[in-house]
């Protein structure tokens, strides 16, 4: 088959009798428009478990006791978008929109001269690339925080391999494209998981340490409450009132389904205690500004 036949878009009755998508429809692209969504909606609801998994479980808390629905972990994914995957996307958004890459037709000029010998470097270096994310994969307890350097290197590698060569050629068959780009696809799912993982611990490890600075509680209750009042300061309000004892000095965590997941403002994420206060006829619960003071 010549590169013009691979290039040029399929026949209207080819694309009706092999079940091909055309694009050009109002129809196929509303197909393709819910398979990324529906893709995307998936890859962010992952994203978002890990990352709070990793948030919540450096405050010793597990997503099943929070019990976060579907829309919640999808907005958790939205922490992991940094400056630095910022500038990964618009890179690759404006890569994608090129002309030579939406049209399949290579520019002309100077343009095309070092297009061609980007593309044969990384053809030709694409294994050197592959064993050294190995190396790093070896390595992989000495190089922590940084773990997920090593499958975005192999990732990267398999990559590379997929551009032509010297002499314009591109690899073909199951065996040289498809198991490749297979094998890059899960090792950037691997390094996605180890991004999410390590961009919620550091963010909970900052959260940890201005305690102070978290929204405020202050519970009213009928009945005395099992808090610490060495850290929480009780008070018995006087006369007749229905809500006699008051905490304050509390700071929120967390609040799911009208429980509220509070510590005293001198806690210790590694050794103190969690305290869960059910909101009801009871309790009274209300939320205060943090404050700037340091413990």
């Amino acid at each position: 088959m010549s590169e013009d036949s691979e290039l040029r878009p399929p026949e209207p009755e080819t694309v009706k009798q092999q079940g091909w998508v055309d694009l050009n429809g109002t129809s196929g692209l509303f197909k393709v428009v819910i398979a990324q969504a529906s893709f995307i909606a998936a890859l962010m609801f992952y994203l978002g478990a890990i990352y709070s998994s990793s948030y919540y479980g450096y405050f010793h808390l597990s997503l099943s006791t929070l019990n976060f629905g579907f829309s919640q972990l999808v907005l958790q994914s939205l922490h992991l978008l940094k400056l630095e995957a910022l500038v990964v996307i618009v890179i690759l958004l404006i890569v994608a929109g090129a002309p030579w890459v939406r049209t399949h037709t290579p520019p002309s000029g100077r343009v095309t001269h070092y297009v061609s010998r980007a593309s044969a470097a990384a053809a030709r270096f694409h294994l050197l690339i592959t064993v050294a994310g190995l190396v790093l994969l070896i390595m992989w307890p000495y190089i922590q925080p940084y773990g997920w350097v090593a499958p975005l290197t192999i990732a990267c590698g398999l990559l590379m391999g997929q551009c032509r060569d010297a002499r314009g050629h591109r690899p073909e068959g199951f065996r040289r494209r498809a198991v490749p780009i297979f094998g890059a696809g899960v090792f950037l799912f691997w390094t996605l998981t180890q991004v999410a993982l390590q961009q919620g611990e550091q963010d909970a490890q900052m959260r940890a340490r201005h305690v102070n600075r978290w929204t405020g509680v202050l519970v009213l209750s009928t009945t005395p409450l099992s808090l610490p009042t060495d850290s929480v300061p009780k008070e018995v309000l006087p006369g007749h009132v229905l809500h006699r004892y008051r905490y304050s000095d509390l700071r929120l965590l967390a609040e799911r389904d009208g429980r509220y997941f509070v510590v005293p403002r001198t806690w210790n994420a590694r050794t103190d205690a969690i305290y869960i206060i059910r909101e009801s006829d009871s309790i009274w619960m209300a939320l205060t500004p943090g404050t700037l003071q340091p413990h």
